[in-house]
């Protein structure tokens, strides 16, 4: 009886992860694939069956290409900032130094803080009368139109990352533990330098947490959305709208439904091949047979 149950004990313990998986990731997605292919641009009541027609519509639309490459920006300038500065943090902290757990808490604050908050704060900091502008003035130059000018509103708003470099730290931090101090005491013995004994010892024993961390930041830039909304709107004339935020607009502003389910399945084929990319980048070896 007990190798009864022992032998399907494993998928015991899968079935809560597999039916969370099922309800909030599988039947969405397969719901959202249907309705990209229906029109409710003339009525969101009785849809029309269209088949391909908001792909080829969406490979069509200039605005489309606007936003993907935004959000592509954002996506080259966030991930490497989040996959090396909290690196770069977590080696400094784990060091033997006086007070570190005040530094740990100090760095982690902005996680717990609203992304809402924190680009409410930024926008204050970015109005034309704000601190910025305040600083820029003093040093006898004219003000700049952080999230009014199209030359910087996206940039400003790619700003907000610093909310996660906390939570990327202690992701690091936890990798840390594993490396065995033996190899920084042979490194101590061969006289290395503190930056070749990290670049030699370190960061190949934490390559998977690095490919997890660029997989995760990746994943959360091209979703960016609420920090958008909240300082920019997509504006001005969408210089800062990402992909997410126009699947929004056109869902629920302007009740394509269709279309913007469109656009989701091919954010998320996209999402898929950049995760693809980050895991054989990172962990080639590990998946070779």
């Amino acid at each position: 009886m007990f190798k009864y149950y022992s032998k399907y004990a494993p998928y015991l313990f899968l079935l809560p992860a597999a039916v969370v998986l099922v309800i909030f990731f599988f039947i969405p997605f397969f719901q959202t694939f249907l309705l990209s292919f229906l029109d409710y641009s003339t009525n969101i009541y009785k849809p029309e069956f269209i088949g391909l027609e908001n792909y080829i519509k969406l490979l069509h639309n200039p605005i489309f290409y606007k936003v993907l490459w935004n959000t592509f920006i954002y996506l080259f300038v966030a991930v490497p900032i989040l996959a090396i500065f909290p690196l770069f943090l977590a080696v400094l902290i784990n060091q033997k130094i006086r007070g570190v757990t005040l530094y740990k808490i100090l760095i982690y604050l902005p996680v717990i803080v609203s992304i809402v908050v924190a680009a409410i704060a930024f926008k204050w900091l970015y109005a034309d009368q704000g601190i910025l502008n305040y600083a820029v003035t003093s040093l006898g130059f004219s003000s700049i139109g952080w999230l009014t000018d199209p030359n910087y509103a996206l940039y400003s708003v790619i700003v907000t990352i610093w909310k996660g470099i906390g939570y990327y730290m202690i992701i690091y931090l936890a990798a840390l533990m594993s490396v065995p101090n033996e190899l920084y005491e042979a490194c101590d013995i061969d006289g290395a330098s503190f930056l070749t004994k990290h670049l030699t010892v370190t960061i190949p024993h934490i390559m998977p947490t690095i490919a997890l961390v660029t997989t995760i930041s990746a994943i959360s830039a091209m979703k960016v959305f609420a920090e958008i909304y909240v300082m920019t709107k997509g504006g001005p004339l969408n210089s800062s709208k990402t992909i997410v935020y126009y699947i929004y607009e056109r869902a629920f502003e302007n009740l394509d439904l269709g279309f913007a389910s469109a656009m989701a399945v091919v954010l998320l084929i996209i999402v898929m091949l950049f995760s693809l990319i980050n895991i054989f980048c990172f962990e080639r070896n590990k998946y070779e047979i």
